[in-house]
């Protein structure tokens, strides 16, 4: 007779410990993800000079030809307009 209370003190017990694990577990996954948001937010942070750079980059993309292989090994990428810019003055010496 005296098993069966001891038996659900225990199962009380058991399952409030699991609740309780799943609770930390839960609460250590939000902690890595809010970790994981703050980091990424610091990276573009970082990173956003250099993406503002690559969208003049990427925009003059289309003004060349696909790259070239010659048999030499050397890479040549062709304009595929004229630079619209004067030549350099020369300089006496």
């Amino acid at each position: 007779m005296r098993l069966i209370p001891l038996l659900c003190v225990v199962s009380i017990a058991t399952s409030t410990a699991q609740a309780q694990a799943q609770d930390r577990e839960t609460e250590g996954i939000d902690l890595m993800g809010e970790a994981l948001r703050l980091f990424m937010q610091g990276l573009m942070q970082e990173m956003e000079p250099a993406l503002e750079g690559m969208e003049g980059f990427l925009d003059n993309l289309d003004a060349y030809h696909p790259p070239e292989v010659l048999p030499n090994g050397d890479i040549i990428i062709r304009r595929k307009s004229p630079v619209d810019s004067d030549p350099p003055e020369e300089t006496e010496i």
